[in-house]
């Protein structure tokens, strides 16, 4: 039986490229006079999508036509498909096309997709008589490849051991992300980086994959270091984020996102793509999905498929997947959360059940100890969560910040990314503020959450929203496993940046981030507790603030990308204490705060000192005054 054949002239794309393509059909059986061919281009207008091109041939470029077998041209219909969300073109046939007749159709001056895809395919579908009836169905493959080489991006550790090796990976990067292999022919790539050691001599080609390993790298002194890549045609220079080897090391720095979704790849549509995307292109060590709990967005097949690819995408020592999901309750009492496994195979909770229609009865019937639940998004007027009813053995930590805002404190106390935008948008509910929840004595650590168009976020892209960057979690944990890393979360060693890799540590009489001391097992922090830190930017520190509770304790002094300090508090902890929630004991607590001079921020989780045995009188309780942060 004879086919149908379809290709495409030329059959490959440079993302992001504009230019001039031919589809070309030759049809194996009789389409009538009035036959409709409806040509799927599979975009949905996105930035990073295949420009949708225009029916009207007057303009200048970025159109849309076919060339019929006598060499004439037609245009053709609009059509939306709400299903896809996609918009397709309908070609009607003024005349007859036998078996083995050929029809073109042109893309003219258009731009093609800003990601690469390998069989990018084309959908042709076919109505013979006219009569809305498409029986038949053609595809067109072209490739997208990676646009000339722009960045060489490196991917290292942000914490090592002195004399312990590591790896490094390259890659070569066009404008939009891609990897490339796209640059002249016998470019040398020079690595070296600081405290260079004279036996390392390097030079690297480009490789068809668009990327490289280089193993079993050290540092033989600790340090902050920087390795530095630079290409020998045109001498540009390109730095990894900063490394800070450390004499030895119990734990390690992991990268990831606990909440978020992806602007190229929609996480619902193809989970294993999308899982890949996030381990090997945006390069996490860890990522927990977060589809959201209705049935409509989220069905059972689609669930089903999300436990399948998170269960074979974990991986010890490569990347942590996880098992999570959001859920949206009551604004104020509940509020959204981000619900995170640390087993796989778990059913998703709907809040339509009546056995999971509520946060009571969901804690109730969960172990704590396999199952997170993280606020987000809790200044959000429609989402907001006041933290009145919180839950401490499972609220672990609190989303900080996301794209869409970040819930520290209101904008007039100095939030520097709030939460705001016009009548249609989502403004702020100042009792969902951070600050305040733990002034009234809530504990938990922070974690950002990355970009999201789904649930409450899918209508903020017709308003003027204000969006931010997605945001990055820092985990610090022992061994890069599922289990290490949530147990790290569930002591709070974690903490939030605005999406750079900036490296942070506080430490107060040696406990670092998310400890709780107490004056019973250290009297000696009623008079002084002893606060040391550093930070290393990706570029230079424009502010870094101690904040104790929720005030600029000390401003620090930066040099460069670099701050370093050693603080003495002295203060006498009774006079200073907040009075927690009823039967909680005084405290007082300590969080980083540091803003780059390009704006993005990074928030240490805090640690927490409790007045447990008062060997000193104090004072009566202090009302906290509202201070503006700046």
């Amino acid at each position: 039986m004879r086919r149908s054949i379809c290709f495409c002239e030329p059959n490959y794309a440079l993302a992001g490229n504009e230019g001039n393509w031919k589809f070309v059909f030759t049809t194996a059986s009789l389409l009538s006079k009035g036959a409709h061919l409806r040509f799927d281009f599979g975009s949905t207008g996105r930035p990073v999508d295949w420009q949708i091109p225009s029916t009207n041939l007057k303009n200048k470029g970025n159109i849309i036509w076919a060339e019929l077998p006598n060499e004439k041209t037609i245009t053709p219909t609009v059509v939306q498909s709400p299903e896809a969300n996609s918009t397709s073109f309908e070609f009607t046939l003024p005349i007859e096309l036998k078996s083995g007749d050929t029809i073109a159709f042109h893309l003219q001056d258009s731009a093609a997709q800003k990601m690469v895809q390998r069989r990018r395919p084309f959908h042709l579908h076919i109505d013979p008589k006219g009569k809305g009836e498409y029986k038949e169905s053609e595809t067109f493959f072209l490739d997208v490849r990676g646009n000339t080489l722009h960045n060489l991006r490196i991917i290292a550790p942000s914490l090592v051991s002195r004399n312990k090796r590591f790896d490094v990976i390259v890659r070569f990067e066009d404008v939009y992300g891609n990897l490339t292999s796209n640059a002249p022919e016998g470019t040398l790539i020079d690595l070296s980086y600081q405290h260079l050691r004279e036996n390392l001599s390097w030079k690297l080609f480009i490789p068809e994959t668009g990327f490289i390993a280089l193993p079993n790298l050290y540092f033989n002194e600790p340090g902050i270091y920087r390795i530095q890549l630079k290409n020998l045609t045109n001498h540009e220079q390109f730095y990894s984020p900063p490394i800070k080897c450390l004499p030895e090391g119990a734990v390690s720095l992991y990268w990831g996102a606990l909440h978020g979704e992806s602007e190229r790849l929609d996480s619902q549509e193809n989970v294993e793509s999308f899982l890949r995307h996030m381990r090997d292109d945006k390069a996490l060590q860890f990522f927990a999905t977060s589809s959201f709990d209705s049935e409509e967005e989220t069905s059972n097949d689609i669930w089903k498929g999300i436990v399948q690819q998170v269960a074979e995408f974990n991986e010890d020592d490569r990347f942590v997947a996880l098992l999570g999901f959001q859920w949206e309750g009551e604004p104020k009492e509940e509020g959204m959360r981000q619900f995170v496994f640390l087993k796989d195979g778990k059913p998703i909770m709907r809040r339509k059940d009546t056995k999971t229609n509520s946060l009571k009865k969901i804690y109730k019937t969960n172990n704590p100890k396999e199952m997170i639940a993280i606020p987000t998004f809790t200044m959000g007027k429609s989402t907001c969560y006041d933290f009145q009813d919180f839950n401490n053995e499972f609220e672990k930590v609190v989303e900080i910040y996301n794209a869409w805002g970040s819930s520290e404190c209101s904008a007039k106390e100095g939030n520097l990314r709030p939460i705001q935008g016009g009548k249609q948008a989502i403004g702020e509910a100042v009792e969902g503020s951070i600050q305040q929840a733990l002034n009234r004595g809530c504990r938990f650590g922070f974690v950002a959450g990355g970009y999201d168009d789904r649930g409450p976020y899918s209508q903020l892209f017709d308003t003027d929203q204000s969006q931010y960057t997605p945001g990055l979690t820092a985990i610090l944990a022992k061994e890069h496993s599922r289990a290490s890393l949530f147990e790290a979360l569930q002591n709070r060693s974690c903490y939030a940046t605005t999406g750079e890799r900036i490296i942070l540590g506080v430490h107060i009489a040696g406990f670092g981030m998310g400890s709780e001391l107490d004056t019973k097992a250290r009297p000696g922090l009623e008079l002084n507790r002893h606060i040391t830190g550093y930070c290393i930017g990706t570029r230079p520190i424009h502010e870094a603030m101690l904040i104790r509770n929720g005030k600029i304790y000390r401003s620090l002094d930066a040099k460069g990308d670099t701050v370093e300090f050693e603080i003495d508090d002295s203060d006498l902890l009774p006079d200073i204490a907040l009075e927690g929630k009823e039967g909680q004991n005084p405290f007082i607590y300590y969080y980083l705060r540091v803003i780059q001079e390009d704006g993005h921020t990074a928030w240490s989780s805090p640690i927490w000192v409790e007045i447990s045995s008062r060997s000193i009188p104090t004072a009566g309780p202090k009302k906290i005054k509202k201070v503006s942060i700046k």
